[in-house]
């Protein structure tokens, strides 16, 4: 293994680690997740101007030491997998994102059970998620809304801590796209002549105490309803976590006794995809404000291309268990619904997309913010960041060179792998005949 050398540099704005170019530890065994994928770090370069790189908060970019070959970041950087009480006190600000530390994945493991009068949330969702058709599902809302349950939730809603209340807003995404409302903004008036008002205001006020209005989507339906099957035995990092240990819901897509579903193992699938993707955040942070004519650039892309390669190669071994679970049209029609909302997009994707810039093109500015409306702010704003300060490496896509056939291949390496997700998308919503090939 080559060794690293760290060294911090001081600018007025933020203190942010580089280490050397050649630097590279090769992710392996069940510490490390998907072999092949590069614990990439920020290659050394020219001290960056104030405000060149990207802003990732008072932390600053990820520059702590590895405690071994392929492992993330040390166990300080994630808390363990315990339950806190719904109405413990925390700071109603999420602190600074660092997407080094973990990606988008939740900085601690997602809530399994929650507590007191949100109990009656959770048994809700639960039962919304095997219902046979959307009626079925209006009707438990309605049944809630007689019993003033929804009313009681929407009373306590602002005693909820934060990671409390992304736990609840997993569950409100649960039922609302099983009655068929994903499309809905729970403030319009509109909305009342579709749905329960009283689940609109319950949904409302979640969304105003995590400041998200539009987190029915799979980020929320995904990254927040999953939980390791045994606890673990000493406190790791969220990604290693996810990438390392057997994940099963919280809510299941299927009854409980019975296996898990297509659904249920698309959005489990999706986690996985973001705790894998942990090296393409790293790398995107590395790219970001470097020069196309810096040697560390093609470097960073050549990680960047056996990342996706990986991140593909992942997907398809998820192929062949998806094809085999059931599917109910109830599913179908939850996964036809995200998918006509534009609420279907992994963040690890959008990630890459921000950097190689190929989303930007294809689906327009407008098209891409409307897919992005679906990540939290302060995610949105990373990509945001991203798009700017990877501008210049862009810029190798009109040039001829060696550098140049690199950026086209990490292009390249990134349409496949948006098609190898899509495809498996197409086989959670309706009946394959067969696994997903590796020319999907």
């Amino acid at each position: 293994m080559t060794t690293t050398t760290t060294t911090t540099t001081t600018t007025p704005t933020a203190t942010m680690a580089v280490t050397s170019a050649t630097a590279s530890t090769t992710a392996t065994g069940s510490a490390g997740g998907a072999a092949g994928v590069p614990a990439a770090r920020p290659a050394t370069g020219p001290a960056a101007a104030p405000g060149s790189r990207i802003p990732t908060g008072a932390s600053g970019p990820y520059a702590g030491p590895a405690s071994g070959p392929g492992i993330l970041p040390s166990a300080s950087a994630a808390s363990a997998a315990s339950a806190e009480p719904a109405t413990s006190a925390e700071p109603a600000t999420a602190s600074p994102h660092d997407p080094c530390a973990h990606g988008f994945l939740p900085e601690r493991p997602p809530v399994r059970s929650m507590i007191g009068t949100w109990t009656r949330l959770d048994a809700m969702a639960r039962a919304a998620a095997i219902v046979p058709d959307r009626e079925a599902a209006v009707a438990l809302v309605e049944r809630a809304h007689r019993a003033d349950e929804l009313s009681a939730l929407r009373q306590r809603v602002s005693r909820l801590s934060l990671r409390n209340a992304e736990a609840a807003a997993m569950r409100i995404a649960v039922i609302a796209v099983s009655c068929g409302w994903c499309g809905l903004d729970p403030q319009a008036p509109a909305a009342r002549e579709v749905a329960d008002g009283a689940f609109l205001d319950l949904w409302a006020a979640i969304a105003h105490r995590i400041d998200h209005d539009q987190f029915v989507a799979l980020p929320t339906l995904a990254l927040h309803n999953w939980v390791p099957e045994r606890k673990p035995r000493r406190h790791i990092p969220i990604d290693q976590l996810a990438r390392t240990e057997v994940l099963v819901p919280i809510v299941r897509w299927a009854p409980e006794g019975q296996p898990l579903s297509r659904l249920d193992r698309l959005m489990l699938a999706a986690t996985r995809l973001e705790a894998h993707g942990i090296w393409l955040f790293r790398l995107a942070e590395t790219l970001a404000g470097r020069s196309p004519d810096d040697s560390s650039t093609p470097t960073a892309l050549r990680r960047l291309v056996r990342v996706q390669h990986a991140l593909r190669a992942q997907l398809l071994a998820e192929a062949a268990e998806l094809t085999a679970a059931p599917a109910t049209p109830q599913q179908r029609a939850v996964l036809g619904a995200l998918a006509e909302q534009g609420a279907l997009e992994p963040p690890v994707l959008q990630a890459a997309e921000a950097v190689l810039g190929i989303g930007g093109r294809r689906m327009g500015e407008g098209r891409r913010q409307m897919m992005r409306r679906h990540l939290p702010a302060q995610h949105r704003a990373w990509l945001s960041a991203m798009d700017r300060h990877c501008a210049p490496v862009r810029t190798l896509a009109h040039r001829g060179g060696p550098d140049a056939a690199v950026y086209r291949e990490a292009q390249e390496s990134l349409i496949a792998l948006r098609r190898t997700y899509t495809a498996l998308v197409q086989a959670a919503a309706r009946p394959t005949t067969g696994p997903l090939t590796a020319a999907a």
